[in-house]
């Protein structure tokens, strides 16, 4: 009886042990319970062989029963080797070579996108300018001001984008400095997470009344794996994401994923909301997700999902062999914020081309609604060369590109670091034309930066924007900005205008004091920039 009831016993034992720090999911389809399981049968196996000897024996009859019994019982061992082959059989009739269509399906893109109509014209008071590495470093410093916070707690490096309350901002918890810090705090929990506005570069640290107790950095079952496995054992979790309510209440939002076969075809099938303070979650449909949550879909998955569509559209053995068509993403991404959602943005290119751009995608990362644009023009990193290559001698970093809507056409957006992450310069690289790179220092303000890109072009506005009227030039001033004149004018009112030499060569320089001309402005700083002088 012993002999049964013990191994039982042990493979128990042994089995809670290694779940409680495995944390597999209950589910055929999870690549991590396959291991989970197979230890657990050899971990039965060789207890129950153990105990089938008899404890008065001398050790030679035990060795020589260990080896009758090994060689009779071996065949139970076969289990393992015939589990992994099944395993790569029904993967293998779940592969896009068998199925390069359901690939090709596993997400749903609208190809006829119109970028100037989608995308409204960039609002440089809303634009997201400071990129991760620069939120770290503000958030880094307005936690060392908090001297009773920092030697307790650190800053994640998560910095989470989300739109709150129509503000583009990242977030991102505090988290137990290390172990120690963890039993000398666990009672009260982490007290607070970082704001940054992306727009403004301000930096808050919100204090809680009561702390974050379900964190990454938490031990046993205050650990935020441990709690969501615990509460969920049978699903498969995403990565997760920190974002806040419209309330301002702290939430790790994981997202739920679904597999064909074993870990293929990845789909996400909703999120689970947790409370870091209480504990409480709740479970969410990939349809019922509420409008606050903005990281429903993650962006690795969204781009496995859109190579698929790109790779698989005429077959396996085309996406081998000839490659008639097949496209891919490039190699980065960004986001950006449109309509209270955040949206992934990246290239899309030949995979026999380095350097351009057929087009570009969008990506709802909320609903996954993903739009193809076909925009030909410079793959990103292109774009970022051709950027420092404008400062070379400078050696300043572009970071990676914002795609914006300026003067209806689609830009790249880029910010020129020096060695110590400080923006230097801004600089605008035309999508389609990557050869035409402006760049203007960064003390000017991004709005200057933008007039000195657009040169002579003819700027989009709305017609209901125009003001024309006479005016008397009483004054006249020029400046050299970056290479490019701009001329100062004061009328008989006091009003003051500016425009590029760009604009009109054959014009600006023979304008005299008392002349009377017709000019056509928008209204929108207390320096009017004039878009035209009438005949």
């Amino acid at each position: 009886m012993k002999s049964k009831i013990m191994p039982i016993v042990i493979t128990i034992i042994l089995g809670a042990l290694l779940y409680y720090f495995m944390l597999p999911p209950l589910n055929l389809s999870a690549p991590l319970f396959w291991p989970f399981a197979l230890t657990i049968f050899i971990i039965y196996f060789v207890s129950s062989e153990v105990y089938k000897l008899k404890i008065n024996e001398n050790i030679i009859t035990k060795l020589s029963k260990l080896e009758k019994q090994g060689a009779r019982n071996s065949y139970i061992l076969l289990i393992v080797p015939i589990a992994v082959v099944l395993i790569l059989v029904v993967n293998l009739i779940n592969s896009p070579l068998f199925n390069s269509k359901e690939y090709y399906n596993r997400i749903t893109i609208k190809e006829d996108g119109v970028f100037e109509e989608d995308v409204p014209e960039v609002d440089f008071n809303a634009l997201p300018l400071l990129d991760k590495d620069s939120s770290q470093k503000l958030g880094d410093r307005v936690m060392g001001q908090m001297t009773e916070l920092v030697s307790q707690f650190s800053v994640s490096n998560l910095y989470t984008q989300i739109n709150y309350k129509n503000d583009i901002v990242r977030v991102t918890p505090l988290e137990y400095a290390n172990v120690i810090k963890y039993f000398t705090n666990r009672k009260g929990g982490v007290k607070g997470y970082i704001i940054l506005n992306s727009v403004t570069g301000k930096a808050e640290l919100v204090k809680l009344d009561e702390g974050m107790k379900y964190m990454p950095s938490a031990l046993f079952n205050e650990n935020l794996y441990r709690k969501l496995r615990f509460s969920y054992p049978f699903e498969n979790f995403g990565t997760e994401k920190f974002e806040l309510d419209n309330e301002g209440n702290p939430f790790w939002v994981v997202p739920t994923i679904k597999y064909v076969g074993v870990g293929l075809r990845p789909e996400v099938t909703g999120v689970i909301a947790l409370n870091p303070i209480t504990g409480d979650t709740t479970k969410y449909n990939a349809g019922e997700v509420p409008t606050w949550v903005d990281h429903v879909h993650q962006p690795s998955l969204i781009l496995e999902q859109v190579n698929d569509w790109g790779k698989y559209a005429s077959g396996y053995i085309n996406s081998v062999f000839g490659q008639k068509g097949v496209i891919a993403t490039t190699e980065g991404y960004n986001y950006t914020v449109m309509n209270d959602d955040v949206y992934l943005y990246t290239g899309i290119t030949s995979v026999a081309s380095d350097e351009s751009n057929i087009g570009f995608i969008m990506s709802n990362l909320r609903t996954k609604e993903t739009v193809f644009y076909p925009v030909s023009g410079a793959e990103e990193y292109s774009a970022m060369a051709s950027a420092e290559g404008q400062v070379q001698q400078m050696k300043y970093r572009s970071t990676f590109p914002l795609l914006i809507n300026l003067n209806n056409k689609p830009t790249y957006l880029l910010s020129l670091k020096d060695n110590a992450g400080l923006v230097k310069m801004y600089a605008f690289v035309d999508v389609v034309d990557y050869q035409k790179v402006v760049v203007s220092d960064a003390k000017d303000g991004i709005k200057a930066a933008a007039l000195n890109y657009l040169g002579n072009d003819e700027r989009h506005v709305n017609e209901d924007e125009i003001i024309t009227k006479d005016i008397t030039v009483s004054s006249i001033k020029t400046a050299t900005i970056d290479g490019t004149t701009y001329y100062y004018l004061v009328d008989n009112a006091k009003n003051k205008y500016k425009v590029s030499i760009k604009v009109y060569p054959n014009v600006l320089p023979f304008l005299e004091m008392g002349q009377k001309i017709n000019v056509s402005f928008k209204e929108e700083t207390d320096v009017y920039e004039i878009l035209k002088i009438n005949d």
